[in-house]
């Protein structure tokens, strides 16, 4: 006859089972991972959140090393720079006269710059001067045959003229003065009993210069003594 007090006890007895899922089926988040008894393991702390109240103590030893250390390289540097021939001091002495080497070739460079710009300006005003002086001279012409006594045309010409004086356009059309290579051109000599040395007596077409710069040379009459 069977016991059923044994199968009654079986029975009775609740079943257990492990869930050993790593994803947690309700919060689909990742369980932690199970110690050798089989019971998760706590949970790391996120890096950048405080991990409880024990916080590992900062290391005295490394701090005092770090501390040697400095102070061991300040002592190299100061003895290095102490003495005449230190490599320190050589390097210190070539990167200065690298500078200063840098620096004139640099103010050289800029001065340099700065001539060729005033030249280059120059060169330019001087070219439009030459192209405008056939223009004076019609100007001139007009004004010894009366046609620029009066007038609107008259008035153009003065200030044409006037701006001109701008760029240190200066006419070179005096008479009586002495006879200068560098600025007259003599196309005529004339004896004259008058003067004691070669003169101009006549200007026959102005010349210009600009500044101390003679643009055109002035083509005059001179009167030599006889």
């Amino acid at each position: 006859m069977p016991h059923h007090g044994n199968e009654e006890e079986h029975q009775s007895e609740p079943v257990s089972f492990r869930d050993n899922r790593k994803i947690d089926p309700e919060t689909g988040a990742v369980r932690g991972q199970q110690n050798d008894a089989g019971d998760p393991a706590p949970a790391q702390p996120v890096s950048g959140e405080p991990a409880g109240e024990q916080a590992p103590p900062a290391p005295a030893a490394a701090d005092s090393a770090d501390g040697d250390a400095l102070a061991q390289a300040e002592a190299i540097l100061n003895e290095a720079g102490e003495g005449e021939d230190a490599p320190v001091t050589e390097v210190i002495a070539e990167l200065r006269n690298d500078l200063l080497r840098l620096q004139a070739e640099y103010v050289n460079y800029r001065r340099r710059v700065e001539r060729d710009r005033d030249v280059a300006r120059d060169q330019a005003v001087i070219g439009v001067l030459n192209s405008l002086m056939p223009v004076l001279d019609d100007i001139d012409a007009a004004r010894q045959h009366g046609d620029l006594a009066d007038g609107p045309f008259a008035a153009i010409a003065g200030k044409f003229e006037n701006a001109l004086k701008a760029y240190e356009l200066t006419r070179i059309d005096e008479t009586g003065v002495a006879f200068d290579p560098n600025i007259h051109e003599a196309l005529i000599q004339q004896p004259s009993a008058d003067v004691q040395a070669d003169s101009v007596s006549q200007v026959l077409r102005a010349g210009y210069r600009k500044g101390d710069r003679v643009l055109r040379a002035a083509q005059v009459i001179v009167a030599v003594p006889e």
